[in-house]
């Protein structure tokens, strides 16, 4: 019995350790990708293309979040992050190909950015505490 709590404190320290590096993973993913929207609009418009094609290399790492949410059982806001994350992640999609919601595009780079940088703050905090206190 005793091993089988060792070895879950273990899988959750490893899941969690991944999803906080996701988590400012893709924080930095985002600052990125604002930088080069930056650059194609006041610097070289041929910047768009890299703007676009970046996003499918990061694209998927809310999603991996989740999973890891989910494998090191952390507490459900951050699987809710995650998954809001994720969503505005489709959403960006949306406001990028439609041009009535085309304004709401750059809105929802600060959110996410946001949300990305508090998530990961408190699932350090969180995991840190939890090493703290042996739990």
């Amino acid at each position: 019995m005793m091993k089988e709590k060792v070895v879950s404190k273990g899988r959750e320290t490893f899941f969690g350790g991944t999803f906080v590096g996701l988590a400012w993973l893709l924080t930095v993913c985002i600052a990125v990708q604002t930088l080069l929207a930056g650059l194609a609009l006041f610097r070289d418009g041929s910047m768009w293309r890299s703007h676009v094609m970046f996003v499918h290399i990061f694209e998927i790492v809310p999603l991996l979040m989740l999973i890891a949410g989910f494998a090191g059982s952390m507490a459900a806001r951050y699987k809710w992050s995650s998954l809001a994350l994720l969503l505005l992640v489709f959403a960006q999609y949306f406001t990028a190909n439609v041009p009535a919601a085309g304004a709401l595009h750059p809105v929802m780079a600060i959110f996410m950015f946001w949300l990305s940088v508090e998530t990961a703050r408190a699932a350090r905090r969180s995991l840190r505490r939890g090493k703290e206190t042996g739990a």
